[in-house]
């Protein structure tokens, strides 16, 4: 009673072939396929701009000046 016999998924192929047809299921695949490998790329895209990522030091700042606003500020 709890398993399905081959006719009940015959049925299942049957209605899902007459709602998407049999050239839509394959361009379906086809689209999350690509999707998946667009973030594969983005993913892999981010960690290499991080990476990349640097400190950038000024050279007009100074130590008195960071301690007068930090003074400022408290």
């Amino acid at each position: 009673m709890g398993t399905f016999s081959i006719w009940h998924w015959l049925i299942v192929l049957v209605v899902v072939l007459l709602l998407f047809g049999r050239g839509k299921i394959p361009e379906l695949m086809g689209d999350m396929a690509k999707g998946i490998k667009s973030f594969k790329k983005g993913m892999s895209d981010d960690d290499e701009a991080d990476s990349a990522k640097t400190v950038e030091h000024r050279s007009d700042e100074t130590v008195a000046s960071a301690k007068e606003k930090a003074g400022k500020t408290s």
